[in-house]
């Protein structure tokens, strides 16, 4: 028997249930991380310096990624 449900919404986003919030000690501003494993998906909450989440995060960074860019701004 499940813990919690949510439901998603036609954006995609979903209420974390108060039961899975209070379980990782997680409120407003917090960040989670999901791990897929087995055809399953574990959440948890972000340490302040999770390196899997900055990971993550500088896939999404790529500005700036270019030659180019460190050849101009290198020496600054």
């Amino acid at each position: 028997m499940p813990d919690a449900i949510s439901r998603l919404t036609s954006k995609a986003q979903t209420t974390i249930p108060k039961a899975v919030r209070e379980a990782l000690a997680v409120g407003p501003g917090d960040s989670l991380v999901y791990e897929i494993k087995d055809n399953a998906v574990l959440v948890r909450k972000a340490s302040p310096l999770d390196v899997e989440y900055l990971r993550n995060l500088e896939s999404m960074l790529t500005e700036w990624s270019l030659a180019e860019d460190a050849e101009a701004y290198d020496d600054l």
